[in-house]
């Protein structure tokens, strides 16, 4: 998969998630993405690195973004969160609809998951987290 161009963002508060998504979005105009596709993305990003401000240590951790095209030629934008948290513990619960620790309603990474097209996610206790999202502008 070649990489057109790639933006980092470091994750500390909400206003660094709202810069992610913005950057995403922008990336994805370029690209002539639906506007339903766009906001799938943005909403993805928020709930991604709203997990970093919820449970990374300190707090923190980063936002990779890129535009990727893959063999066949489809262009996207990537999105790779990552920090060095405590890590997930049992995964397979926390892709669950409605589990949570943190309070919150669970439709964090499960949510993600369905919004975008390309999901995966490396993690492990004491590992902290990689989360990668593609959303593709072009099916194919």
């Amino acid at each position: 998969m070649a990489r057109d161009t790639s933006e980092r963002i470091a994750i500390e508060s909400d206003a660094d998630v709202v810069t992610a998504r913005q950057r995403a979005r922008a990336l994805a105009i370029g690209l002539e993405m639906p506007s339903t596709d766009q906001t799938l993305l943005a909403t993805a990003i928020s709930e991604i690195a709203r997990n970093i401000t919820t449970y990374a240590v300190d707090g923190r951790g980063e936002v990779l973004i890129d535009l990727v095209r893959d063999a066949r030629g489809r262009r996207g934008v990537r999105v790779i969160a990552r920090d060095e948290g405590p890590g997930i513990e049992d995964l397979e619960r926390a892709l669950t609809d409605g589990y949570t620790t943190g309070g919150g309603l669970g439709l964090g990474l499960p949510g993600a998951r369905r919004l975008v097209d390309e999901f995966d996610i490396d993690t492990g206790p004491g590992k902290g987290t990689t989360v990668t999202l593609i959303k593709w502008a072009q099916r194919g």
